[in-house]
């Protein structure tokens, strides 16, 4: 992480209010704010420690008077391979996005002292999946399937009444996020390690990608800047297919990625809704992000790959 720029943005005796903190990004999130000097609480279903409250919690007695931040990172992960693709599964994947965001966004109108920003997490499934398009923030998208849908009426509980207009409402269209810890790396990195990784069907499809720690950096951008607002693109500014991506972690592991994963396959583990979301991509450009002048720790895919591979590349070798 940017150390030398958190410590910059240290800000004692405030404190931010994160949902899915102990999620794979909001672990990150909660960790790299308490570097900077904020107090964080995580609002849980299961809250377990002084730090923790639960969503009762924030309905009765909504914001302290010193919440700088929200973040909402809160959400039923999609790929759960324990939970079969059930009517009652995918109306979990909604409520656990829109009833958290709705908590938030009543508890932000209800403040006496509001806080100054607001950080929702949305996704790229907003924009169709696409062989030749080029997506950026002002691009359509959000009408045609189960995930644009639910994106699209994930941003709308974030809205804010108009006598709230002074909090900037940032929404984060994240693209899959890399790291070690979590997210498909973890999934992936052990098929890898025996030398059985591939990309995943055909490869050809596009892979919108970020690393944890510019996904979290972006965040703490969005917190920190005051002209941020509005709509942001969660993705690395390197656009890469699935087969580069596959490439690019299998030489960094020093491994073959020789093994595609097929579709058929996919929708046996996954049932073929899921599946497609796997199978298909889009093109996503970061535009706005790179407008307010964020800078990435990892643009590109080999030297994100190198940290989530956590070897250490030196003149004498590889450890």
């Amino acid at each position: 992480m940017r150390s030398s720029k958190l410590q910059e943005l240290r800000r004692n005796g405030r404190s931010i209010r994160i949902s899915g903190g102990t999620g794979f990004v909001g672990r990150a999130l909660c960790g790299a704010l308490r570097q900077v000097g904020y107090k964080v609480f995580v609002v849980s279903r299961t809250p377990e420690g002084p730090d923790m409250m639960t969503w009762s919690d924030v309905r009765r007695h909504g914001l302290p008077t010193n919440c700088k931040a929200v973040v909402n990172t809160a959400g039923e992960n999609i790929f759960n391979v324990k939970k079969k693709w059930t009517e009652d599964f995918q109306q979990e994947v909604i409520t656990s996005r829109l009833y958290t965001t709705s908590v938030l966004a009543k508890a932000i109108n209800g403040a006496e002292k509001k806080p100054e920003a607001f950080v929702c997490m949305s996704g790229v499934g907003y924009y169709k999946p696409s062989q030749t398009a080029e997506y950026t923030e002002e691009s359509p998208g959000g009408d045609f399937d189960f995930l644009s849908e639910l994106s699209t009426n994930w941003e709308k509980c974030s809205e804010l009444k108009p006598e709230a207009k002074e909090v900037r409402r940032v929404i984060i269209r994240s693209g899959i996020v890399l790291g070690r810890q979590g997210g498909v790396i973890r999934d992936m990195y052990f098929p890898f390690y025996f030398g059985v990784g591939g990309p995943v069907g055909s490869g050809q499809q596009f892979f919108p990608w970020i690393h944890i720690n510019d996904i979290v950096g972006l965040i703490l951008f969005a917190i920190e800047n005051n002209k941020v607002k509005g709509v942001l693109n969660g993705v690395a500014p390197q656009a890469v297919t699935n087969r580069e991506f596959a490439t690019a972690l299998g030489k960094a592991m020093w491994r073959p990625s020789l093994f595609p994963l097929p579709k058929f396959v996919l929708n046996v583990i996954f049932s073929p809704e899921r599946a497609k979301i796997m199978t298909e991509g889009q093109k996503v450009i970061p535009k706005r992000a790179l407008e307010y002048g964020f800078t990435y720790d990892y643009p590109d895919i080999d030297s994100a790959c190198r940290a989530c591979a956590h070897l250490t590349y030196t003149e004498h070798g590889i450890y």
